[in-house]
């Protein structure tokens, strides 16, 4: 009974324990890193990652995958900067916003309607909107934005970056969605077994589409901060960030085949990606090494994930 308790435990909040300890670990290493300033600072880069797995994680309860996050978040960055220059920054917000909703819901009916698996209909979709990216700017970073437009990257509310606080908001509202709201159940459902969710009356074809946009919206929000925060949209931008997108989910304990788990851990997730860069560097630690290590964490997390489960 005791053993079955703790499994339970760890399956539940594992990956709270494993932030946790990460914590206490680099604090014991560093004495720089356990500080308000730096964990402001840990807070708003985790920010980046945090706004793409969100959306991550709707597509995944959905049963899907998205590896076009971060070719979207350039080509949004890109096309809300260019509009902004000629139309201001409320346009030009609203142009990247749109852009990746447009390319999210694409894709969803790519593969709603051609019955194109996920993982092709968005790795093509990586390739269009990089390449978008790349003729829209010709290869060359866009600048000299909006001096205002700064806030949404590096502005401050008090003392708190204001990155921080619009990721808080922006999970509060994705977690009234999938908790509380008609649309929520429908994804757990679709992505649990589409086939009982359709016979069932769910329009499954809608719900995946619809995740699939929110996936791009929230690609295009992220394109918009990064932007901001660099004072220039970069044709690169956004290279590799999906893979810490879908990293920052496996480790929250959502389930890649849909239908489990929970965006509370997909937070988590994206604290220990974002913990562990911060972390490492501040022990200077080679890049080249990180990448093992960060390997390893999530073979780890997955591990234990997985024996909880079972």
């Amino acid at each position: 009974m005791k053993n079955l308790q703790f499994k339970d435990m760890i399956r539940r909040y594992g990956i709270l324990i494993g932030l946790i300890g990460l914590i206490t670990g680099f604090s014991v290493l560093s004495e720089r890193f356990f500080t308000i300033s730096n964990m402001l600072i840990v807070m708003r880069q985790t920010s980046i990652v945090a706004f793409l797995a969100m959306g991550m994680t709707f597509v995944i309860l959905g049963a899907g995958i998205d590896l076009s996050v971060g070719s979207i978040l350039a080509f949004s960055g890109a096309v809300g900067a260019g509009v902004m220059q000629s139309r201001g920054i409320f346009f030009g917000i609203l142009a990247g916003l749109a852009l990746g909703a447009a390319l999210g819901a694409f894709s969803g009916i790519v593969i709603t309607k051609l019955k194109i698996p996920a993982f092709i209909a968005t790795l093509a979709m990586m390739a269009i909107a990089r390449g978008g990216t790349l003729v829209y700017t010709d290869g060359r970073p866009i600048t000299g934005l909006p001096s205002s437009f700064a806030f949404l990257g590096r502005g401050y509310i008090g003392n708190v970056p204001f990155p921080i606080i619009l990721m808080l908001i922006i999970f509060i509202l994705a977690y009234i969605v999938l908790k509380l709201t008609r649309f929520g159940r429908y994804v757990y459902a679709t992505g649990g077994n589409i086939n009982a969710a359709r016979a069932s009356g769910i329009k499954v074809d809608n719900v995946i589409i619809s995740t699939f946009a929110i996936s791009g919206f929230l690609s295009g929000l992220t394109g918009m901060v990064l932007a901001s925060r660099l004072n220039s949209a970069q044709p690169t931008a956004g290279m590799g960030y999906e893979l810490d997108a879908i990293a920052a989910v496996v480790l929250g304990g959502t389930n890649l085949f849909g239908g489990e788990g929970e965006l509370w851990g997909t937070l988590v997730g994206a604290f220990i990606m974002g913990i562990l860069n911060n972390g490492l560097n501040m022990l200077n630690v080679s890049s080249f090494y990180q990448q093992v290590v960060k390997g390893i964490v999530i073979l780890i997390a997955v591990t234990v994930a997985q024996s909880g489960k079972k």
